[in-house]
């Protein structure tokens, strides 16, 4: 079984007062590189190439592997196999390919100790095994060394962000954009816009990130599912699902695509082909979220067994990302917390999970979990933390709510769920039938 955890743009967040200034400039013609900057971008340019040409990544890394069985001290080559290993971990949801881009970033830095690309890539490792602290660091080494590659203040942005530092992180994505407007510039520029309740603006950033990722498959194929993804949050579930189907065609059996457009498919209550579709995802990564969503689907149109069948798989999902390094606290504390399962002890990871992501999830999650196991005095703060960025999120809207009735606040809780059901009426196949009858 293989799997990994969908980052997406949960490590994108850029939000507060200032992000109108911070971006201002964001999609101005890039200025010029400084001489520097050239030698350590040749690797990702490089990296890049392979697949403008329309290699494969798995036959970009059988090629690495090849050469360095004939110049194993090739410095560059390993650099470049370590990312490769990254997007085959992106590509096929395996996460023993995450152990091996360290194995191989490692080798790199063992050959030469002061390449940044090196802790560049070993930072985005970290991040992608929501290891928030470390990828700071290595983004910093990473910075230190060339400090005119905007791939390091993209590291070094998703850590803050995710570790709560917002004020920092936006200075980050400023430096960025400012050295180099991409599809991650793109991307983080909606993303922000998005939590800060500016759904038109957000939908137009990412579209300039499609628009970027036009000789690639799978990046075209992401840009597409977070365009789609921006929709289904507001309610377009026919543009959520135009978006996904448009990702599928540039990358065909691309597990995120299919996840998503059944989710669209559910939205619009066309139940048997989101089982099909889901089913499909699952077939392909078994990520817990994409285990859940079936086993949901399948819970909602009455096949309990079924459902347990899928909701069984996690823990073992869990284990095998456990053993590659990925820390999936926050995300089991979420799934259990939702479910009913084991709450007290979904509690504690749900600790755990803020504390090392203490962000907006990270406290939304937490909140739900003490609201869950009946501490809802203790929920509201968290709840109150979790929205402070202005997040247009129907799923938090939910939760603030329940943490509302609870407390026995009636009315203030209606107000919470009718704007959890006015933003997105299908937010949960769970809980929306749930606000439905609160609302009322």
């Amino acid at each position: 079984m293989t799997t990994k955890i969908l980052i997406g743009l949960a490590a994108l967040v850029a939000a507060g007062s200032g992000f109108v200034a911070l971006f201002g400039g964001a999609f101005d013609s890039s200025p010029s590189t400084p001489s520097s900057a050239l030698a350590g971008a040749q690797s990702v340019q490089d990296f890049k190439a392979g697949f403008a040409l329309g290699a494969s990544t798995s036959a970009l890394v059988a090629q690495l592997q090849s050469q360095l069985q004939v110049e194993p001290k090739d410095e560059h080559s390993w650099v470049l196999l370590g990312l490769a290993y990254q997007q085959r971990a992106r590509e096929t949801g395996d996460p023993s390919y995450y152990s091996k881009s360290g194995g191989a970033l490692q080798r790199a830095r063992s050959l030469k100790a002061d390449d940044e690309l090196v802790y560049s890539g070993l930072g985005s490792l970290a991040l992608s095994r929501h290891r928030f602290r470390e990828a700071l660091a290595l983004g910093e080494q990473a910075h230190s060394l060339n400090p005119y590659d905007a791939r390091n203040y993209g590291v070094i942005g998703d850590a803050l962000v995710e570790l709560g530092r917002y004020p920092e992180a936006f200075q980050a994505f400023d430096r960025m954009n400012h050295l180099r407007p991409s599809l991650s510039s793109y991307a983080r520029v909606s993303y922000g816009r998005e939590l800060l309740g500016q759904t038109g603006s957000a939908i137009r950033a990412m579209k300039l990130a499609v628009d970027a990722a036009t000789d690639t498959a799978e990046p075209t194929a992401w840009t597409h599912v977070q365009l789609g993804k921006l929709y289904f949050n507001h309610g377009r579930y026919a543009d959520a699902a135009r978006e996904y189907r448009l990702a599928n065609a540039a990358f065909p059996d691309y597990a995120y695509g299919l996840d998503a457009l059944a989710q669209a498919e559910a939205a619009l209550g066309h139940y048997g082909p989101a089982i099909a579709l889901e089913r499909r995802a699952v077939d392909l990564i078994p990520l817990p979220q994409y285990a859940g969503a079936l086993g949901d689907l399948y819970r909602l149109t009455g096949r309990p067994g079924l459902a347990e069948r899928q909701y069984a798989l996690i823990s073992a999902i869990e284990r095998l990302l456990r053993a590659n390094g990925v820390k999936t606290d926050l995300e089991i504390a979420l799934f259990d917390v939702d479910h009913g399962i084991a709450l007290r002890h979904a509690l504690k990871l749900a600790r755990v999970g803020q504390h090392d992501r203490p962000s907006i999830d990270g406290d939304d999650v937490l909140a739900w979990a003490l609201a869950r196991n009946g501490q809802c005095a203790a929920a509201l703060p968290y709840s109150r933390q979790a929205l402070r960025l202005g997040t247009q999120d129907a799923t938090k809207f939910f939760h603030r709510g329940m943490i509302e009735r609870c407390l026995g606040n009636g009315p203030a809780a209606k107000s919470w769920f009718r704007r959890a059901l006015a933003l997105n009426p299908r937010f949960s196949l769970i809980w929306s039938p749930v606000v439905r009858e609160y609302a009322g």
